[in-house]
């Protein structure tokens, strides 16, 4: 357990971390858990770079002889976790100290040097699932930090989430025990833990969808063209309220079926694809539904190029569930908990901007809002082919997540706009249309 627990802190720091050497103007501290079934394990490594590095050593050599002294060092190590909070449950934890090395006065000063603390926290008895929470208060004005957690080698222990702030000084780890570890259980409190693993499953779909920005880019722009006609090779008038509704409700079904087929059969691990190839597919699965919004490649098979891409999408949804090496029945009654979240934030989504939909596609400003739609998802997805196949990070991700994180305001905007428009127009309702397949 210790070799793995040092390997998988050296991964993190590898990995997280290129830019040790030479630190220059930051305090970086970085803290790796390891949870056992008793207890959890932390290692600290803390770096300060040059330009902080006497605001740290005047904090840790007090007698100023340029020697850090055992007692010294000890006394440091205790300062750092008297400055981080740690609770399990909402019960406050008290870590203890493991040990404490320091490198030479010369190293610190040149940014290179390394403190490494390790404690170990206690962890008292409770339900299955599990709350940890650790906050980082040392020196806050001058430092950076990291934190990360380890696979639990304990089969009993699955990992469901991990939160952060912004700065990572906050972290929530939230973690199921299986019902073997929880002491006399009897089967009453055996199948209450279970619901509330499925509750935990369900808002681990929600929020998994609510993240996914490529998932949902797919399914609106495949919504936008659903209310209008088709004339030749372009698009056409609005195709009335009942028509637009069924062929919307129709995508999204299908969509659903789709990838609730995929996710079921890669989860019970009958289909296993590399994350890579998949997470490519579902660009070029926006990249062709936004030049299906500008010119109709497939009029009137939108319901099956969702329920086909839905495939794709499901094996994406999948990947999240082999992370919790789910077993047996838990493993079916978690997919089913998953799935239902990930369909209830679909349906959420949905209905926030179908009413927009509608009523803009009765006025002549939905043709530039069509559009601009198509540009903005023909631009991010093919961003997105080019870091995934690439395997690089881009600017893509940064600008569809700073959309996403103001999906409220956006739904309330556009439905003012669209209320506005359609008022504006003059129709006052949508205007009948032939019922003819588009």
């Amino acid at each position: 357990m210790k070799t793995k627990r040092i390997a998988g802190l050296a991964l993190f720091i590898a990995l997280g971390c290129p830019a040790f050497a030479h630190r220059l103007d930051e305090y970086l501290q970085a803290t790796m858990i390891s949870l056992e079934d008793k207890q959890a394990q932390f290692s600290m490594r803390l770096i300060p770079g040059v330009a902080v590095s006497s605001e740290v050593l005047a904090e840790i050599d007090s007698n100023r002889d340029e020697v850090i002294s055992d007692g010294e060092g000890r006394a440091y190590a205790e300062r750092v976790l008297g400055e981080l909070s740690l609770s399990l449950d909402g019960h406050r934890l008290n870590p203890r100290i493991v040990s404490a090395t320091f490198p030479s006065i010369e190293a610190m000063k040149e940014g290179t040097g390394e403190i490494l603390i390790e404690f170990t926290a206690e962890l008292p008895g409770g339900g299955a699932n599990r709350k940890l929470i650790f906050e980082n208060h040392h020196e806050t004005g001058i430092s950076v930090y990291l934190v990360n957690c380890l696979a639990p080698q304990d089969a009993r222990i699955r990992v469901l989430a991990q939160k952060r702030n912004r700065n990572q000084s906050f972290y929530e780890l939230d973690y199921v025990e299986s019902a073997a570890t929880v002491e006399a259980a009897s089967p009453l409190l055996a199948g209450i833990e279970n619901l509330r693993g499925a509750a935990n499953m369900f808002r681990l779909g929600m929020h998994h969808i609510a993240e996914g920005t490529d998932h949902l880019l797919f399914l609106l722009v495949l919504l936008v063209p659903s209310p209008l006609l088709v004339f030749g090779s372009r698009w056409g008038g609005p195709a009335g309220l009942r028509h637009s509704f069924i062929r919307i409700l129709k995508v999204v079904t299908a969509f659903t079926l789709g990838h609730s087929l995929t996710l079921a059969l890669a989860a019970l691990g009958f289909v296993s694809v590399p994350s890579r190839p998949i997470e490519v597919l579902i660009a070029v699965s926006i990249f062709v539904s936004a030049v299906h919004v500008l010119r109709p490649l497939f009029p009137g098979r939108e319901p099956a190029i969702a329920a086909f891409f839905g495939l794709i999408h499901g094996l994406a949804f999948a990947a999240t569930l082999s992370q919790l090496g789910l077993d047996g029945w838990a493993r079916l009654a978690n997919i089913f908990a998953f799935n239902l979240g990930i369909e209830t934030m679909q349906l959420v989504v949905v209905a926030a901007v179908l009413p927009s939909l509608l009523l803009l596609s009765s006025t002549r400003v939905y043709s530039g809002f069509r559009i601009g739609g198509a540009v903005f998802a023909g631009v991010a997805s093919a961003g997105w082919i080019v870091e995934r196949v690439l395997n690089v990070a881009g600017p893509v991700d940064v600008m569809v997540d700073a959309l996403a994180h103001r999906a409220v305001w956006v739904a309330a905007g556009l439905l003012v706009f669209s209320a506005v428009c359609w008022w504006v127009s003059g129709t006052g309702q949508t205007e009948p249309a032939l019922e003819q397949s588009a």
